[in-house]
């Protein structure tokens, strides 16, 4: 096959489109895509109903106390983030639309620096379509909207394509011509976004003077991560060389040796897959480089031009791209809803949600160990404050023990109030009832000394008993929260789990 023959044949597969009527694979894809977008829903639907249950601190704890805040703070996110994903997802409504818009069609991203060749690239290849007799149509981006027009892509060795600009080739290809994603203007941004995120494929142009600088595919990692192919070109595969022509030394354009080509494809290579490595990108997403001189492909007219510029090699490579570019489309609705789910649904859980549960988490931990530890802390402040009331008590009432009983059971009461305000504020205790911490001292004590030490045991057994009971009753308190915040967890692992499988399952 000669290389007219052979450009002929990549223009009408590339620009044919799919207009053609329904196959039992269609039908059979459709089918599939129904059910993977129904459990991706159902994924979502059962996420929500797990942070729709109530978490809540229990009766137990004053609202002002911090775990109930922060306990209430979690419930109240997670209401937020409910209200945030479906604000979101309606966010995305244009970008489906714009994909609905070019159903027929693969659309693939040109993307590159400054001076890496994009538009002049576009327009070589829209001139050979339109020379095959395939419809050409030129669009750009202003003021936040889509405008035809019939003039080529702006072309320049500086950044002349500070909008996003792109063309429709035939009835089957969609090139986008865009700036670094983070330079266009304010007023197209979104649509940028929008488009960008529409592309089924991306073509990665860096000129041959410095090809392949990995730090550029940063910005596409998030589309990779969509397992969208990608394509490395490398373009202004040429060099300036002195020839005599007419007896007169003449500055001509040469395509670089097929040699030099081959060492930069792979060097390219080599640098890609390690830098979709370290980004934790599926190696496979990656196409072989190809070097191309779309200048030496213009001036140099005969029939091995286009073969020796390397535009078949290319023309081979797109075709190669359109494959898994045009599987990653007719799957594009459920992986744009699957994006959704990971990038915002998930990726919120994984940033905001789960760390303040891991919060709650440790908060309850350690105020469990601090109520076990305040049973002593009160035990000893509290015995420090009533012991050295014990000997005028009892020379007081050292003939009268039922009285002297019900001063130091009143003694005691007031201490463990004093030390249970003090220590456990924050939870809702029950009022002390008339016969707890009750003083009871034997009928017969024989002396002094032994009344006293009578005493002090009575208001030891008294106060050891009042403290664990309370303390009891907090811990008791936060155990409902404890178990909520175990449960949702442990729900949001499962569902984080279930996403990942669905997402394999998607891109298998």
């Amino acid at each position: 096959m000669n290389a007219m023959a052979g450009e002929q044949q990549f223009l009408a597969h590339a620009g044919g489109g799919s207009a053609e009527p329904a196959t039992s694979n269609d039908q059979a894809g459709m089918a599939r895509l129904h059910s993977q977008l129904q459990q991706l829903q159902t994924w979502q639907t059962q996420l929500q109903q797990g942070l729709g249950s109530p978490l809540a601190p229990t009766p137990g704890l004053q609202p002002s106390h911090p775990l109930a805040q922060q306990t209430q703070a979690i419930h109240q996110q997670c209401q937020d983030l409910q209200a945030r994903w479906a604000q979101q997802w309606s966010a995305l409504q244009p970008a489906r639309s714009l994909a609905q818009d070019f159903e027929q069609r693969v659309i693939l991203l040109v993307f590159g620096k400054f001076n890496a060749g994009k538009s002049s690239l576009c327009n070589f290849l829209a001139e050979r379509f339109a020379a095959q007799g395939q419809p050409v149509r030129f669009f750009h981006l202003a003021d936040g909207a889509m405008v035809e027009s019939d003039e080529p892509l702006r072309e320049g060795a500086t950044e002349t394509t500070a909008r996003l600009q792109g063309l429709c080739l035939g009835n089957g290809l969609v090139l986008l011509d865009t700036p670094g994603l983070h330079s266009v203007t304010p007023e197209n941004a979104a649509l940028t976004q929008r488009f960008t995120e529409s592309a089924d494929g991306l073509l990665w142009l860096s000129s041959s003077t410095s090809p392949g600088q990995v730090q550029e595919l940063d910005e596409l990692a998030r589309e990779l991560r969509r397992n969208k192919p990608l394509l490395p070109v490398i373009t202004r595969s040429d060099l300036i060389e002195e020839d005599e022509v007419d007896g007169e030394i003449q500055k001509c354009l040469r395509n670089k040796t097929p040699a030099n080509r081959a060492l930069q494809e792979a060097d390219v290579q080599t640098r890609a897959q390690d830098k979709l490595r370290q980004l934790g990108i599926d190696v496979s997403v990656l196409k072989h480089p190809v070097s191309i001189s779309v200048h030496a492909a213009r001036s140099q007219p005969g029939p091995d031009a286009l073969a020796d510029a390397g535009l078949l090699r290319l023309y081979t490579a797109i075709t190669e791209v359109l494959a898994p570019a045009q599987a990653y489309k007719q799957r594009k609705p459920a992986e744009v809803l699957l994006h959704h789910l990971e990038e915002n649904v998930q990726g919120a859980i994984d940033a905001e949600l789960l760390p303040k549960l891991q919060d709650l988490q440790r908060a309850l931990a350690q105020e469990q160990e601090r109520l076990q530890q305040s049973k002593a802390a009160m035990l000893r402040a509290a015995w420090r404050q009533a012991i050295p009331a014990l000997p005028g008590l009892l020379e007081e009432y050292a003939d009268q023990l039922p009285v002297l009983s019900a001063e130091v059971t009143a003694l005691v009461r007031a201490e463990i109030s004093e030390q249970l305000r003090g220590n456990l504020g924050g939870y809702v205790l029950p009022v002390l009832p008339t016969e707890a911490a009750a003083v009871v001292l034997p009928a017969a004590i024989a002396g002094p000394d032994a009344l006293y030490a009578a005493l002090q045991n009575a208001v030891r057994v008294q106060m050891e008993a009042a403290f664990a009971a309370a303390v009891d009753a907090c811990s008791h308190a936060l155990e409902p929260v404890l178990l909520q915040t175990e449960k949702m967890r442990a729900h949001l692992r499962q569902c984080a789990q279930g996403l990942q499988a669905l997402g394999a399952a998607l891109r298998a």
